[in-house]
């Protein structure tokens, strides 16, 4: 466990830290406001990190340095700062174990034995229960940020009141670095990384992923951040920058482990769980407004709910995906709708990212990945991809421009458990058209299997889109928070779908 004194001394350095900040600051005449600018920081970060309640990086460092002629005042007291988080690391155990056994070193490699070990098993308790601990955790949050029947948080500035057809929907683009305050590399995210050596931990949540539990598909691909998201007029605009797949996966699988940790704990011999409280969670705590884009960088998945129209019933069907925790890095383990994917460029290439910006081109690859079986756009190639020539997807266009297909947003929310943000979508296309373009989907692709019955419920296309199937899987069935989203939007929205 953290010694006090440990706990004490970082505190006051991080205290003292804020202090000289200030002074530095007020001495070069600049607001918190403009610091913040010239190092790429809001304003509230530099206003917590001077009153000491706030960490901060060593790029924080050196660019506050810079911006001030600190002449090292700073990097000074920051060392100090790493020093006491270097004793305080060393002291905590993964799980509250104590110091390291001294003395013999097959003790020493037992102990990082047992520390990975128990790492791995809190972990597959997180894969294996991700829907249950995801409404434990939206039980931390007030009603009013949850979406009705479902473990998905939202601000109500960004659910639109009607569906937004993707065309009306126009992206801008940031240049430049983002501020983001939390990175997983916090004391308080520590507390749930694994022992790498007697002496030291993973720096980071997917470090301890790649070496302990890896799945099939991990790589850090550069991916899209939302910055800002309006809805106004029957329009939307949204605003990316660039960032990396692991910048999302760093703070959000550490946010999943630390509360899945927390009910193990609190986990009664008869099998109830006590309700997990915010002081079980530090690094949750830590975050403060889950909804601040310049605080959490918000680097979404685009989640589809596919619904095959039957315009003469008037009825509609559907399909789930069972997502197999062995096979990919989040939402393993649950059934959610299909496609869903990242928002992210198709390779690594500068042109892919000015290629792949777009919505609809990012679920059409993924319509084809999971319901074609066609490979995954691993970022292999060296040239764009040529949609306007791909078949599959002029296929589609084609049924958009005739109205046969309709491509929406519903909006964009976090998982309660990992705080991973989704934008919502849904495709409703005529069964008739379905069937051609797609033909026969595959039963199981890279990321888990297509399920088209429930209950051996089953319509010419898929589970049927009926109030009892939407309420048994809002409630009974273990449901991604995105997908349980989609369903329960496209539920209040059916009429206006269904007639698009």
């Amino acid at each position: 466990m953290v010694g006090r004194a440990d706990e004490g001394s970082l505190a006051r350095l991080k205290a003292e830290f804020g202090r000289e900040l200030r002074r530095l600051r007020e001495a070069a005449g600049m607001t918190q406001k403009a610091l913040g600018r010239r190092v790429s920081y809001h304003r509230v970060s530099v206003t917590q990190v001077e009153s000491g309640r706030q960490n901060f990086s060593r790029q924080f460092v050196e660019q506050v340095e810079a911006a001030l002629d600190a002449q090292g005042k700073l990097f000074a007291i920051y060392e100090q700062i790493e020093a006491a988080r270097g004793r305080q690391l060393r002291s905590a155990g993964p799980l509250h174990h104590g110091s390291l056994p001294a003395g013999k070193v097959e003790d020493v490699d037992q102990a990082v034995a047992a520390s990975q070990q128990e790492w791995r098993s809190v972990r597959r308790h997180l894969n294996g229960h991700r829907a249950e601990l995801a409404r434990v955790a939206a039980e931390l949050y007030p009603p009013e940020l949850r979406l009705e029947g479902t473990p998905l948080l939202v601000r109500p500035e960004w659910i639109p009141a009607q569906p937004v057809d993707l065309a009306d929907i126009k992206l801008g683009w940031v240049e430049g670095r983002q501020p983001q305050s939390v990175d997983g590399t916090e004391p308080e995210a520590a507390r749930v990384l694994p022992l790498r050596t007697a002496d030291y931990r993973y720096d980071r949540y997917t470090s301890a992923v790649r070496y302990l539990d890896s799945p099939t598909l991990f790589e850090n691909r550069p991916s899209y951040r939302l910055l800002d998201v309006d809805w106004s007029d029957d329009m939307g605009r949204m605003s990316f920058g660039l960032a990396a797949y692991f910048d999302k996966l760093d703070v959000s699988e550490a946010l999943g482990h630390e509360l899945a940790e927390a009910q193990l704990r609190l986990t009664e011999k008869d099998g109830r769980v006590r309700e997990v409280g915010w002081k079980r969670v530090p690094f949750r705590r830590i975050i403060g407004d889950s909804f601040d884009m310049e605080h959490l960088p918000v680097i979404p998945a685009v989640t589809t709910l596919t619904l095959c129209r039957d315009r003469a019933a008037g009825t509609a069907a559907f399909l789930l995906h069972w997502r197999n925790p062995e096979f990919v890095a989040t939402a393993g383990g649950v059934y959610d709708v299909i496609p869903a994917g990242e928002f992210q460029p198709s390779s690594v290439a500068p042109w892919d990212q000015v290629n792949d910006f777009d919505l609809w081109r990012n679920i059409v690859r993924e319509f084809s990945e999971e319901l074609l079986g066609t490979p995954e756009h691993d970022g292999s190639r060296s040239t764009p991809i040529d949609y306007d020539s791909w078949p599959f997807y002029r296929s589609l266009e084609r049924a958009r421009a005739t109205g046969q297909l309709g491509a929406f947003c519903l909006g964009v929310g976090l998982d309660a458990l990992t705080l991973a943000a989704t934008i919502l979508t849904v495709v409703v296309i005529d069964d008739d058209v379905f069937e051609k373009v797609f033909g026969e989907i595959v039963r199981a692709n890279a990321e888990g299997i297509t399920v088209t019955t429930l209950d051996g419920q089953r319509s010419a296309s898929g589970i049927p889109f009926t109030e009892y199937n939407v309420r048994r899987l809002l409630t009974s069935e273990p449901m991604a928070s995105p997908g349980a989203a989609c369903i329960a939007l496209a539920w209040r929205h059916r009429e206006a779908l269904l007639r698009a």
